[in-house]
């Protein structure tokens, strides 16, 4: 069943309207509230220390240690990449197209970049050709990626780390699955419609449409299409 099915939620008068989402704010606000108290926990959990890993990069091998450049903290999406595909993870790829203007974490003293197990000139091929303007890296020939739960053949992740002022780099948070959920725009603003992400999985009055599990997400190729290198 499409979204432009004739399921409707019922009609009201404005005032039960207004009663219905005053008490839908209530909870609302309760889980804004646990999403500030589950950050505050998260700024106190310690940290563990980090080797000198070396990856590769557009221009030869680069510290993990610079990758932050001015920042003493660094987000690292590790993307899923099966070899010899000439499509990677469709999750991942549409996942990190979301992050076009990063400039605004340096204000947070922050970078945000990309790390996969691919070969860095595979890697930079396939960043061109989905229109991905995120920096990437390779952790190839490191145990970089096996290190911070994204082995070769493996699934995603998110990582977090902090570099002290003696340059010393320390891993502070991890997350994957729909941990990472919270990172993308996309499925905030659908979760906002009548009809959310119309997956089989999700709790739907009867009737709505509901589709199976990622059949609504783009694929690589209309990525690719929309954003990618044209002259590939």
């Amino acid at each position: 069943m499409s979204a432009r099915s004739n399921a409707l939620p019922p009609v009201v008068d404005r005032a039960t309207w207004e009663k219905d989402l005053a008490a839908l704010r209530v909870r609302e606000k309760a889980a804004t509230r646990e999403l500030d108290a589950i950050a505050a926990q998260r700024r106190r959990l310690p940290m563990v220390e980090m080797p000198d890993y070396v990856l590769e990069g557009e221009d030869g091998p680069v510290r993990l240690v610079d990758i932050f450049g001015d920042h003493p903290q660094l987000i690292v999406y590790s993307h899923m990449w099966q070899e010899d595909a000439e499509w990677q993870c469709p999750g991942c790829t549409g996942f990190t197209s979301q992050f076009t203007r990063l400039a605004g974490l340096e204000k947070f003293d922050a970078r945000f970049v990309i790390v996969t197990q691919g070969p860095i000139d595979e890697a930079l091929a396939y960043q061109r050709k989905v229109g991905n303007t995120m920096t990437w890296y390779s952790t190839s020939d490191s145990t970089f990626g096996s290190d911070i739960g994204a082995p070769p053949n493996g699934g995603f992740a998110v990582n977090v780390f902090l570099r002290d002022s003696n340059g010393t780099v320390y891993r502070t948070w991890h997350t994957s699955g729909r941990g990472t959920e919270q990172l993308s725009y996309l499925f905030g603003l659908v979760d906002l419609l009548p009809y959310g992400r119309q997956e089989e999985w999700q709790d739907s009055p009867e009737g709505w449409p509901q589709s199976p599990t990622y059949s609504r997400w783009a694929t690589p190729q209309e990525i690719a299409a929309a954003y990618g290198d044209s002259d590939r």
